[in-house]
């Protein structure tokens, strides 16, 4: 689905495509239209997600998690393309910080499983394969089979682990750029990820990211004292570590053969784990 398809859904949901504004184009296409912000998804194999997705939203505002707030129930179905309503945040008062992510994260962390509908589990290692697949004759075989293995040793790993903290729903993707600082605060956005799994899950994102995407240490210092604990603390964090930058590097590979740059990015992160390197500075992509 490409600007101009999703445009004609738009037209179809009957809402103002030519008065909307494109803000991103991946598995949703994602614009603001006046005081909304509408995701057409790609296809119809999002409905599932999107109906998800303002339960999500339904279930945060009853709890009174500050998150984004859904503008309508149900998704439009237009085209076999669900198409979902959400009020537009005001405008942001400053760049997020990893502290910003802290009391949003300790709201969701204290939350019970939801009812009404289930949460799935936080699948890190899922897209693997398929990502290793896309990247085809891009990527050296050998770097392929060395993430499968990982995986398959990663995988059994992280299903064993003690957690810390109780188990139950987390946000999947807590990094600063999924938080909004408006007026009133810290908000959650982007609940597209939202899981039911370890805790620590949300907490090694930023840990990874201190050790391998430059994070200033004092920035991390001050997520970890707003949370009130530091997983690296816990004996389980290098698994959890582990599993996600093998799901990380397979990521990244799916984008290699049309990006020389993400050709480089990959075998970057792959000799660094087979050096058993954890200082080598990976880059975002």
């Amino acid at each position: 689905m490409d600007e101009a398809r999703a445009r004609e859904i738009l037209d179809g949901a009957g809402l103002p495509a030519g008065e909307a504004r494109l803000l991103a184009l991946g598995e949703n296409a994602v614009f603001a239209v006046g005081d909304l912000v509408v995701k057409v998804g790609r296809d119809a194999g999002l409905l599932d997600r999107a109906e998800r997705e303002l339960a999500l939203a339904a279930w945060l505002a009853a709890a009174g998690v500050p998150a984004v707030r859904a503008a309508e129930e149900r998704p439009r179905l237009v085209a076999r393309h669900p198409v979902t309503l959400w009020h537009r945040l005001p405008e942001a008062v400053r760049p997020s910080e990893p502290r910003d992510l802290a009391p949003p994260l300790r709201r969701v962390h204290a939350l019970p499983e939801p009812e009404g509908f289930a949460l799935p589990r936080r699948e890190l290692l899922g897209g693997v394969e398929r990502w290793l697949r896309l990247a085809g004759d891009a990527i050296d075989p050998a770097d392929a089979a060395f993430l499968r293995e990982r995986r398959d040793a990663f995988a059994p790993a992280a299903a064993a682990l003690t957690p810390h903290l109780p188990p139950g729903p987390i946000h999947g993707d807590a990094l600063p750029r999924n938080v909004h600082v408006g007026p009133d605060g810290p908000v959650l956005v982007d609940l597209e990820t939202f899981s039911s799994d370890l805790r620590e899950h949300d907490l090694v994102v930023l840990a990874l990211s201190r050790d391998r995407y430059g994070l200033d240490p004092a920035a991390y210092d001050a997520f970890t004292e707003a949370y009130g604990w530091d997983v690296r603390e816990w004996e389980g964090c290098a698994v959890l570590r582990g599993a996600r930058e093998t799901a990380s590097c397979a990521w990244v590979a799916q984008h290699a053969p049309a990006n020389p740059k993400a050709l480089a990015e990959f075998e970057r992160r792959v000799a660094s784990l087979r050096d058993g390197d954890p200082s080598v500075r990976w880059y975002p992509f």
